[in-house]
């Protein structure tokens, strides 16, 4: 993710889907077994980012927990993310925006760890209610080379998806090993992320397109070099509803957990709907090119070399979402945003 708050201004496509989500997580909140009096109640949020899409999350299963507990009952809100995250605007944007859960609320306390989310990060039996938004497609490695796109969903290389798909089986795995470990019996884990739906559909159809034909002429114009862009890849994936399902096959539970619900949602294309109300191509070819770049233009830059050439990486970043936004602005479609939610469950002793 690009730093400097640039993934806060640029995440309103991750913000759109988020109610049904919340309303999940609120009723996790409702439901949930708390710890005894004598202890606070913790609340986890893996993949956080900047913070800003966290708000709302946090702030209504905590206004949900404040009808159970009172006022004075200690919260705790621990964020995670990689170690490289941007956490001086995370906690910025906790002690400034209007919509902080900090706000008005003294019996709060927030925390962050630095940590993958495919490793242990918090104390045994230590969490209450987790939250995960927009963050598991991120695997944690690219397993192989795409010799022919930078997303393994447009690639027509066999070998390199098997690959994707096994690596992505095993993290899924990892990740709700990491998680059992951390819930407390009775906890509950929602998670909203990019999926494939029945059909097979990643999305971002012509994002994609517009992406690698500009990354390809500037190949072409020696802009990049062939070797740069071969190591080119963005390491998401988008699982279908049986790779989600697989660890609970049969209704059987994985590492203690069980798969309470899960439903295919189809994201709602915001920037479509203001091209609808404006006609403004330009605006909506430039806002999904902010869209890439806050999201994974840093990952596409990390190829380049020499890698401690900041003037480079700026200004392969700043071409490629010109580029990205003036061909989107040309051809403007819908983009199509598959999304899978999750409820994970941890049965009480």
């Amino acid at each position: 993710m690009e730093g400097g708050g640039t993934y806060n201004r640029s995440s309103g496509v991750q913000a759109s889907d988020l109610d049904r989500a919340i309303a999940a997580f609120t009723q996790a909140a409702r439901e949930v077994p708390l710890p005894p009096s004598a202890e606070p109640v913790l609340l986890a949020d893996y993949g956080s980012s900047q913070g800003r899409n966290s708000l709302r999350p946090m702030k209504a299963a905590i206004e949900m927990l404040r009808t159970r507990l009172g006022p004075e009952r200690p919260l705790c809100v621990t964020h995670t993310d990689l170690p490289g995250n941007d956490f001086a605007t995370l906690f910025e944007t906790l002690a400034q925006d209007a919509d902080s859960y900090l706000a008005g609320d003294a019996a709060v306390f927030a925390s962050a760890v630095g940590r993958s989310f495919y490793q242990r990060i918090l104390p045994p039996a230590s969490v209450s209610l987790g939250w995960s938004s927009w963050a598991v497609q991120w695997l944690s490695r690219a397993p192989a080379p795409l010799p022919d796109h930078v997303q393994v969903a447009c690639s027509n290389d066999m070998a390199a998806k098997q690959a994707f798909a096994r690596q992505a089986a095993e993290d899924w795995r990892d990740f709700l090993a990491a998680r059992s470990f951390e819930l407390r019996p009775g906890g509950r884990l929602v998670v909203l992320t990019m999926a494939r739906d029945d059909s097979g559909e990643f999305g971002y159809r012509s994002l994609l397109q517009a992406l690698v034909d500009e990354l390809r002429d500037m190949v072409a114009a020696g802009f990049l070099r062939a070797d740069e862009w071969a190591r080119m890849t963005i390491p998401t994936v988008g699982r279908n509803r049986d790779e989600w399902l697989a660890p609970f096959a049969s209704g059987a539970s994985f590492e203690g957990l069980s798969a309470v619900h899960f439903e295919q949602v189809e994201g709602h294309d915001r920037f479509w709907a203001q091209l609808q109300a404006d006609a403004d191509t330009r605006a909506f070819g430039a806002n999904w090119a902010a869209f890439s770049r806050a999201s994974v233009f840093p990952t596409l830059a990390a190829a380049l070399e020499p890698a401690s050439d900041e003037g480079r990486r700026s200004a392969f970043m700043d071409r490629l979402e010109a580029g990205v936004a003036g061909r989107l602005a040309a051809a403007p479609e819908r983009m199509r945003i598959p999304l899978a939610l999750l409820v994970i469950a941890k049965p009480q002793a």
